[in-house]
């Protein structure tokens, strides 16, 4: 097999359905345990510790998965094309953009301003308080998490059904 075509039938491919897996997986951690743990705990511990989350989040460790989940599925589609393999290219198109939208959109507008908003929060000692703001927060916040973690999820679909209909296309060759 040509240098190329391992290049784009397995290196980009298979990196772009790594990285869609890895954001797929960071979505729904916070699923099925921190936002449970967090929202079991006094709300005036977990307010601080969703600020002190949110401020850590940005770093180079979650910046590849998050920000170039749509680049490397965008490079997987334009490798597949021009060697030949359009249906694959177009599973990873549609895992990008629906990436773009599902992922990134609802991130930059629902949990990025409700996490902003949230890091102004002064905790005091008032528990009450704590309370009430945390459960304006928490459920919305949960919501559009859910919501993104499906749509991360598709996104792994769709590039694995990418990188299964590559042999296909190459077998009818």
């Amino acid at each position: 097999m040509p240098i190329v075509t391992v290049f784009t039938d397995r290196v980009l491919p298979l990196s772009a359905m790594i990285l869609s897996a890895a954001i797929f997986g960071f979505f729904y951690a916070w699923i099925c345990s921190t936002m449970w743990g967090l929202d079991s705990t006094d709300p005036r511990v977990a307010i601080k510790a969703m600020q002190a989350m949110n401020a850590s989040v940005r770093n180079g460790v979650f910046f590849p998965a998050f920000f170039l989940t749509p680049v490397a599925c965008a490079i997987a589609t334009v490798g597949l094309w021009v060697t030949g393999a359009r249906q694959a290219g177009l599973w990873f198109l549609a895992a990008a953009v629906t990436y773009v939208v599902g992922g990134l959109g609802i991130t930059m507008v629902m949990h990025i301003p409700m996490n902003e908003a949230l890091s102004l929060v002064e905790v005091g000692e008032d528990i009450e308080a704590a309370r009430a703001i945390w459960h304006a927060y928490s459920p919305d916040w949960q919501f559009w998490n859910i919501t993104r973690t499906v749509v991360c999820g598709v996104v792994v679909v769709m590039a694995g059904l990418g990188l299964l209909s590559i042999g296909a296309e190459r077998a009818r060759e």
